[in-house]
């Protein structure tokens, strides 16, 4: 059973910085593409980032320049670095695990409020 435990989660001011990470318990987890998603109220859900197992990524044009994603193979860890940020990135975010042939994996998301 693959489990991923998102934190780092909570409330900063417009220009502040947050960390998030994910831990997943996944023997295979090299294998997966990792990534973050993001919920606001009343919106679908988007890709945010994303990280293959070799480390490309892939960012959405609203948080290139400002978010980094990264993973650490040896601690089943990935995490989105999140600087600059703005209202409009407040919702819950997710982290997602994709492998081919075997499908999604979810995290139970973590709000992130940008408010002063």
């Amino acid at each position: 059973q693959v489990q991923l435990v998102e934190s780092g989660g909570g409330l900063v001011q417009p220009g502040g910085s947050l960390r998030l990470s994910c831990a997943v318990s996944d023997r295979f987890f090299t294998y997966n593409v990792m990534g973050w998603y993001r919920q606001a109220p009343g919106k679908e859900r988007e890709l945010v980032a994303s990280i293959t197992g070799g480390g490309s990524t892939n960012y959405a044009d609203s948080v290139k320049s400002r978010f980094t994603i990264s993973r650490d193979n040896a601690k089943n860890t990935v995490y989105l670095q999140m600087n600059s940020l703005k209202p409009e990135d407040t919702a819950v975010y997710y982290c997602n695990a994709r492998r081919q042939f075997v499908g999604d994996y979810w995290g139970q998301g973590t709000q992130v409020t940008v408010s002063s």
